[in-house]
């Protein structure tokens, strides 16, 4: 029997269901594919609960991993038999889900179907972000709040990669040492100091502060991220944990020295074909390598959905978790 993680009405983790599924076809231009696992975002909660609002019904997920089993008219991406991964595409979280073949990319013969779902979403964005939004380089003094999270783990390996100086943040002592083995120069226990800029600012050369903060969090670190810039410092908010951040008055960016802000998306790095293939091949090339190492922090049948997004809510996980249909 195939089953989908089904959203029957915009709400918390309680509006999910898990509904028998009948095996879907393929249209022109899409794929077939039996998913081998789907990852579990903030972008699900997001919709979800309405925020980023789609009409309900709808079945949950926007990335996965597994095998082709047949193609639509049109298709020239991908072969039926061939392992792919995609992301930013809705209905993962099925035993079958139906997905654009333009948006797949082949999965390497050494990296896990699981590991791939668990990576490419995640894993693209700390590319796009280390590359396009604020482009690193040798020396960069970089800052990344929830740095035990799958994007935080992933930021600091490839910053390390790059040669930068790296300052992480996390809510207890066990995330730090997660954080710290991932390469992390300076850890941070925001739980345990009162001025959590002063702190950033304080392990930084001269004071100065970072070049760079990435930031997932939202509104709980917004303002220490921001006050923790140096001069023409780049803050980027590339996610919204613990909230949105309300809106800024933007002489703010004038008073901190020249700053800049962003909220990058994925969707808009990847909208290219070319782009996408070339950052999910950077990606998948670095966990095959051993160079980027990939943290499941824990993998659920779609009937414990409800758990894992209650988990990821409450930002007590590290690493990815992944639902297994």
């Amino acid at each position: 029997m195939s089953h989908a993680l089904v959203v029957t009405a915009h709400g918390g983790p309680e509006v999910l269901a898990v509904q028998p599924q009948e095996r879907p076809e393929p249209g022109p231009g899409e794929v077939l594919i039996e998913v081998a696992a789907s990852g579990v975002n903030f972008i699900d909660v997001y919709q979800r609960e309405g925020i980023y609002p789609l009409p309900t019904p709808f079945t949950l997920g926007m990335e996965g991993a597994g095998r082709v089993l047949a193609v639509g008219a049109d298709v020239e991406q991908v072969t039926p038999g061939q392992v792919v991964a995609w992301a930013m595409t809705n209905g993962s979280a099925a035993t079958y889900a139906v997905v654009p073949a333009r948006t797949c990319v082949p999965v390497p013969d050494g990296v896990d179907p699981v590991v791939a779902a668990a990576v490419l979403l995640q894993g693209m964005t700390a590319q796009f972000l280390t590359t396009d939004t604020h482009p690193v380089r040798e020396g960069t003094v970089a800052l990344v709040h929830a740095a035990a999270g799958g994007v935080g783990q992933l930021l600091v390996q490839l910053l390390k990669a790059k040669g930068a100086t790296v300052i992480a943040t996390a809510g207890s002592a066990e995330k730090c040492a997660t954080a710290a083995a991932r390469g992390a120069d300076h850890t941070i226990d925001y739980s345990e100091v009162d001025d959590l800029a002063a702190a950033i600012r304080a392990v930084t050369p001269d004071g100065r502060g970072v070049e760079v903060a990435y930031d997932g969090v939202g509104a709980a670190t917004f303002d220490a991220s921001l006050a923790s810039l140096r001069p023409r410092g780049t803050l980027a908010i590339f996610g919204a944990a613990s909230g949105p951040v309300p809106p800024v008055d933007v002489q703010r960016l004038n008073a901190g020295g020249s700053l800049f802000l962003t909220r990058p998306s994925l969707a808009h790095h990847i909208s290219d074909r070319r782009d996408l293939e070339a950052r999910a091949a950077e990606v998948f090339a670095a966990v095959a390598d051993g160079s980027l190492a990939v943290t499941i922090g824990g993998r659920h049948p779609l009937a414990e959905a409800a758990t894992a997004y209650a988990a990821l809510e409450s930002r007590s996980t590290q690493g990815k978790l992944v639902l297994i249909p």
